[in-house]
């Protein structure tokens, strides 16, 4: 029963993981503008995301423009597309394969020990799924943190982080979370495995064995008469 509910809430942890993969995406908001000098129009918002820029004015709708060229992009961005793109598509594939090696399901039969490692390999996709959506978010972070402190750089250019970054950051730890539980519900299973074995004892009383010992006091008793 203890089982079941930590394979529900793994498979929770990892629903939640890949809706915010997904989610964090495709958001616009992984770079915002800073509100930083007095000759900055505070009614203008500006968000820089993985496809398209969008600037929201305060009394107009939200106009985005997709990006014209890949290449013209920061070279964060560029590696971010790709590496997001890899940790949905990693997401749900480990959300797939949890779904076959739950005991509910019966797709790949009764066998628990068949079952068991297939949580587990969805367990560590899941663990790599989060290392990669970690690695773009905090690149781009630690871009636009290096950027607002440099005196160089124009204030009309500098950002702030987006929403999308802080989502970012939970749904990895969500990701990462939810691949460790997997993998240590298969660790206890096999040592639980393992002490059981070792419990039964080596030496076990066959039909013949006891048929045997039953028949030994007599042969005993033959011989002394004779």
């Amino acid at each position: 029963m203890a089982t079941s509910a930590l394979q529900i809430a793994g498979l929770v942890l990892g629903g939640i993981g890949m809706v915010g993969s997904l989610a964090v995406t495709i958001m616009p908001q992984w770079k915002v503008s800073a509100f930083i000098g007095s000759n900055i129009v505070t009614a203008e918002n500006m968000w820089e995301g993985l496809w398209m820029t969008c600037m929201r004015h305060m009394n107009i709708r939200m106009q985005c423009k997709r990006y014209d060229s890949l290449l013209a992009l920061p070279p964060e961005l560029q590696a971010s597309r790709g590496l997001m793109c890899a940790a949905t598509v990693l997401s749900f594939l480990a959300f797939m394969t949890t779904i076959l090696g739950m005991k509910c399901t019966r797709c790949t039969g009764d066998n628990e020990k068949v079952k068991g490692h297939i949580l587990l390999a969805a367990g560590i996709i899941f663990i790599v799924a989060g290392i990669v959506v970690l690695i773009p978010v905090s690149w781009v972070a630690n871009s636009i943190i290096r950027d607002f402190y440099n005196p160089v750089v124009d204030i009309a250019l500098k950002r702030e982080l987006g929403e999308a970054l802080y989502i970012g950051w939970v749904t990895a730890l969500v990701l990462i979370a939810g691949g460790t539980l997997f993998c240590c519900i298969f660790c206890c299973n096999e040592k639980n495995n393992m002490s059981y074995r070792y419990s039964i004892p080596s030496h076990r009383t066959t039909p013949k064995s006891f048929h045997m010992e039953k028949k030994s006091p007599s042969v005993y008793s033959k011989s002394q008469y004779v």
